[in-house]
């Protein structure tokens, strides 16, 4: 099952001539979610190949760097002639700060808006996968991470020792992946662990949102095949990072050090970093090795575990 993230937005604030303000695109199995979406979001989508079927906009926090572009998304689905729902969920005042951004100019929409207010520690259930929220501490704001969490595949299923064993294909097979023993019609009894191995966890993606680091999202992201963290400043700006409730890159690494994850995905930079920000890279690299730094339109593909390989960017 295919999944990956395009990140859409990488600059903090405000737009800069590199990068757009926050937005992250990501799309699994052909659905797309959004998380954040600032000021030329829907440009971005446009340029990067990012279709408006999305159906959920999932915001961290109500800055306007990070919410102000839904005005002109919704506006252009309208004009497309959308009728499908389009779901909005963001942290406590969302119900105000949206109906706020879907009233703007007294323009009606052609399709409903559902819009819904999460606390954190919840968690949105899907059939694949669910969404959990977990707290941001972010100066000035309500704030929310999330993370995308797939329940457990079944475990692999041996057709090979299936067939050698003379288990006919069709329903048997489906009946022993899904762990139930069968019957042969001769009447051997065949225990499913026999030709399916142990369950295997799904992949998870943990993103910050604007937040000081926090032990709420070290734990969330145990384990995670990919943290996206908020990296607005370097080393000499830590107080300012403090003062202003945001992270520093080397703060971001030492929480995807701490949890162990598989790779960390630096972004929204401060317009100092807009053009090279391999000086975070630098000093986050020092904690954890396996970083990156964001571009907008960057594309990266996150495969299962049992994969060959890392995950790809391009």
């Amino acid at each position: 099952m295919s999944l990956s993230l395009r990140f859409l937005g990488t600059s903090a604030a405000r737009p800069t001539v590199e990068r757009n303000v926050s937005s992250i695109a990501l799309v699994r199995e052909g659905e797309t979610l959004l998380f954040d979406c600032g000021e030329g979001t829907q440009r971005q989508m446009m340029r990067y190949g990012v279709g408006f079927t999305t159906s959920d906009i999932f915001f961290t926090h109500f800055h306007t760097d990070h919410v102000l572009g839904v005005i002109g998304l919704t506006r252009t689905m309208a004009l497309q002639g959308r009728t499908e729902l389009l779901r909005l969920y963001g942290p406590p005042g969302a119900h105000k700060a949206l109906r706020a951004c879907i009233a703007f100019g007294g323009e009606r929409l052609t399709f409903p808006v559902e819009i819904a207010e999460l606390e954190a520690n919840s968690s949105l259930e899907r059939n694949e996968y669910s969404i959990h929220t977990l707290p941001a501490e972010h100066r000035g704001a309500s704030a929310l991470g999330y993370a995308l969490i797939e329940k457990w595949r079944l475990g692999r299923f041996n057709p090979d020792l299936a067939r050698e064993i003379g288990i006919p294909e069709g329903p048997l097979w489906g009946q022993l992946h899904r762990g139930e023993n069968v019957t042969l019609p001769d009447g051997r009894d065949i225990n499913a662990t026999t030709l399916v191995g142990a369950p295997r966890a799904g992949r998870k993606i943990v993103i910050s949102g604007d937040t000081r680091p926090t032990a709420a999202l070290r734990d969330m992201a145990m384990h995670a095949d990919v943290i996206v963290h908020e990296a607005t400043f370097g080393d000499d700006e830590a107080a300012r990072a403090v003062e202003t409730g945001h992270s520093t890159a080397r703060e971001a690494a030492t929480i995807a050090r701490d949890a162990q994850a598989r790779r960390l995905l630096l972004t929204h930079f401060s317009a100092r970093y807009s053009r090279d920000p391999g000086e975070l890279v630098t000093q986050a690299q020092s904690v954890f090795s396996a970083t990156v730094a964001a571009r907008d339109g960057l594309e990266i593909e996150v495969p299962h575990h049992s994969e060959v390989g890392e995950a790809s960017l391009r």
